[in-house]
């Protein structure tokens, strides 16, 4: 008899759905499998398990990027310094410190730090002063840069600094004289230090003051920082790169390409005229010598504008909360600047500098309301590095934090509260500094900011001249303005402000 043969349809299709079933469910075992064993290495066995900080950090850097991305991380920062101290493990390979040793340790000039190439996104145009990761590179254009930024420079230019903070002036006066006397100041004050700085890296005004308005560069300008920030997360995570570019709008993503390309044609056009004028590309054509490509120029054109404008904007607007909310400083203050003034003219960079409570109000201001509130990290390079007397293995990244530092009770008594007085030398015993190396405000070492002198100088002659002018009063509903989110740079909200000319 034959054997007959029985024939199951489908029973192909079946083993082969099994078999994929089972490829998948292998698939998901060893995700599952390693993203444990990733958290338990990192938690117990990792060279920073024995640094404290929450355990959701120390398993993944998706804590620091959700604290990041919902602008909180200055705040978190300092909690979890207050929390569990002057160094805190906020990513699973990432230290941030609060103490002043670090400053030195970290940013000082040893060779055994360099920048955090998942921090410092390149910049279309090329490397720039603040994105050049080498150290040879980066002397290389600091050592032209600082031409433009010298006391030399600086009392060649001060002359187009007190023009446009002159027509600041002029404008609010023909606010309150059309019945606008409540103004948002940072808005304001934003306008005249854009002009100003286009003025001094291109040598034309972006007319913000004229027209009342900001120049469409400065709406790009706030959004690409705000992309920026987000784009550090494909740093961290290459694989996140689709999320990130499904999350933000393609308008947002090129609106940082339209910022570079705006400096790139402004640079042009200012190397056209051939003038010899007095602002930022003239000092460095003048010690050029070939050395800077005019790629640099524009990349460091596009840098310039940013740290130029918002550092100062930062400054001036903090300064005037802090004031507004501290009614006796206020006064003090006035009553110094009108005693020691006869005229606006007289009000000048030089003459400016010797109001010390001046000098008290703008660090103190400086030190609650940092222009960077966050943090600039290195990365061990090459061999491991003793930071705050502690080893730290190579390739870790590590940091100061701005806000933790600047607000920190081991560093300043009363670190809360604004008491400009703690500046004088002959403070009250009470306010004496613990710490007062901290304080570093434009970081520390051979990569501080370039620009220190130039924001002192125009803050001073700007706040004597606003106070100077007027008697201002703000809205109730600003009381907590300071309260503000931080994507690099503080997020400033308006602040009104009501002015009333002073009659003389």
């Amino acid at each position: 008899m034959a054997l007959q043969t029985f024939n199951f349809p489908g029973f192909g299709s079946v083993l082969t759905a099994v078999s994929i079933s089972l490829l998948v469910n292998v698939r998901y075992l060893q995700v599952i499998s390693y993203v444990l064993g990733r958290a338990i290495y990192n938690v117990y066995l990792h060279p920073l398990s024995r640094y404290p900080g929450p355990r959701l950090a120390a398993i993944s850097s998706l804590y620091y990027i959700y604290w990041t991305n919902n602008g909180q991380l200055h705040i978190k920062l300092k909690n979890l310094h207050d929390q569990y101290g002057d160094v805190v493990r906020i990513e699973p390979s990432s230290l941030v410190y609060r103490s002043a040793q670090p400053w030195k340790d970290i940013y000082g000039h040893r060779k055994s730090f360099v920048k955090d190439d998942k921090f410092f996104i390149p910049s279309p145009n090329g490397p720039n002063i603040q994105t050049t990761l080498d150290d040879v590179g980066h002397a290389r254009q600091r050592r032209l840069l600082s031409h433009a930024f010298s006391k030399r420079a600086l009392r060649e230019q001060k002359s187009i600094i007190q023009l446009y903070i002159d027509m600041f002036m002029e404008r609010l006066h023909q606010e309150v004289a059309s019945h606008r006397e409540t103004v948002d100041i940072p808005r304001w004050i934003t306008y005249t230090n854009f002009d100003t700085i286009g003025d001094l890296a291109f040598g034309e005004s972006f007319d913000c003051l004229r027209n009342n308005d900001y120049h469409p560069w400065l709406t790009i300008l706030f959004d690409s920082i705000r992309v920026a920030t987000f784009m550090r997360t494909v740093l961290i995570y290459p694989l996140c790169a689709f999320l990130i570019t499904w999350i933000i709008p393609k308008s947002m993503n090129e609106k940082s390409d339209q910022h570079y390309q705006m400096s790139k044609d402004k640079v042009n056009r200012r190397l056209a005229t051939k003038t010899n004028r007095l602002d930022f590309t003239s000092c460095i054509l003048r010690y050029n010598e070939k050395e800077m490509t005019c790629q640099e120029i524009e990349s460091n054109a596009a840098l310039l504008i940013i740290a130029g404008s918002e550092t100062t904007s930062t400054a001036l607007s903090g300064c005037i909360y802090y004031l507004l909310t501290h009614p006796d400083v206020y006064h003090r203050l006035v009553n110094e600047i009108r005693e020691a003034f006869c005229t606006q003219a007289d009000i000048t960079i030089l003459s400016s500098a010797k109001v010390s409570l001046l000098y008290c109000v703008l660090e103190e201001t400086l030190r609650l309301y940092s222009p960077v509130p966050g943090k600039i990290p290195r990365r061990v390079h090459k061999g491991d590095a003793i930071i705050d007397g502690n080893f730290v293995p190579e390739g870790i990244s590590v940091s100061v934090a701005y806000y933790s530092a600047l607000r920190a009770s081991s560093n300043f008594a009363e670190a809360e509260s604004f008491i400009p007085e703690r500046w004088l030398d002959n403070k009250d015993p009470r306010l004496a500094f613990y710490n007062r190396d901290a304080f570093q405000l434009f970081s520390y070492g051979p990569r501080n900011c370039i620009g220190k002198n130039m924001v002192y100088a125009e803050t001073r002659v700007f706040l004597a001249k606003v106070l100077w002018n007027f008697d201002m009063e703000f809205r109730d509903e600003c009381r907590d303005w300071s309260n503000q989110h931080s994507y690099t740079f503080w997020q400033k909200t308006p602040l009104m402000v009501t002015l009333r000319p002073v009659m003389r």
